[in-house]
């Protein structure tokens, strides 16, 4: 069978018309544009399974919106999908009635298409890769390279390990790493006491980079600005905790 006999096959089986003759290149086309058609409207097998009935649950994703109104958006999104109150114990050990975890926003992917303009917005201009620990910072570095990467910038991403990997060249870091001495910018999802944060800028440091900032999406307000502060690092936060605690309280009424 030739590849356009297979072509017209799949279109017919898909469209439910008949196939043309495998020499008809104009017919071929023509059927070619009706399934494009008929998937953009929801029709046919394929669209069934993989358009809009698969995708009616998402949240609709950011189309050259305003700034200004993806941020709205996003506070949104945290509000309703990484915070809980009640009792929880914190990975830090204290106790706390607020809990939040961004991974549900961060793994999504119209949450990371916020998130990682977001983010990138605030990482400095000389700064040639965006790295954090692992897991909370893996889907936030790779989304801020990609949307970088979008606008024209040159910026990689790399991971940092909680241990040396135990084969190979036991690295700590993940990811294409830059010359000696070039600036890195640090990128967490919370930050509470900010001792992950700073495990990670640690890691980078010993691998011969700089850091001077961290970024995260929420911070908890319980300490972190202050740690930060006393290693000589800046945080800088897209929300506050307070921020998003109020958010969802008025979601509730």
């Amino acid at each position: 069978m030739s590849s356009t006999e297979g072509a017209s096959r799949v279109v017919e089986q898909t469209t439910g018309r008949a196939n043309a003759p495998a020499c008809n290149e104009l017919s071929d086309r023509s059927r070619s544009k009706d399934l494009n058609r008929s998937l953009s409207k929801g029709k046919g097998t394929t669209a069934r399974k993989l358009g809009r009935g698969f995708m009616k649950n998402q949240p609709p994703m950011p189309v050259n919106s305003d700034p200004s109104m993806d941020r709205q958006v996003l506070l949104d999104r945290l509000a309703r999908e990484a915070y809980r109150h009640g009792q929880f114990t914190l990975a830090s050990g204290r106790s706390s009635e607020h809990y939040v975890n961004c991974k549900p926003v961060a793994l999504s992917g119209s949450g990371l298409a916020l998130l990682s303009p977001a983010m990138l917005a605030l990482v400095e201009k000389e700064a040639v890769e965006v790295g954090g620990l692992t897991l909370g910072a893996d889907p936030l570095v790779s989304g801020v390279a990609m949307a970088a990467a979008l606008q024209g910038r040159d910026l990689n991403a790399l991971i940092v390990r909680k241990q040396a990997k135990g084969h190979g060249t036991g690295a700590w870091l993940e990811g294409p790493l830059p010359e000696a001495g070039a600036l890195v910018t640090v990128l967490e999802d919370v930050v509470t006491t900010g001792g992950s944060s700073i495990q990670a800028v640690n890691q980078i440091k010993e691998a011969g980079y700089s850091v001077q900032r961290v970024i995260t999406i929420v911070d908890r307000e319980e300490g972190g600005q202050e740690a930060m502060d006393q290693a000589g690092l800046q945080l800088v936060s897209l929300f506050r905790l307070s921020e998003v605690a109020a958010k969802a309280r008025e979601l509730d009424q």
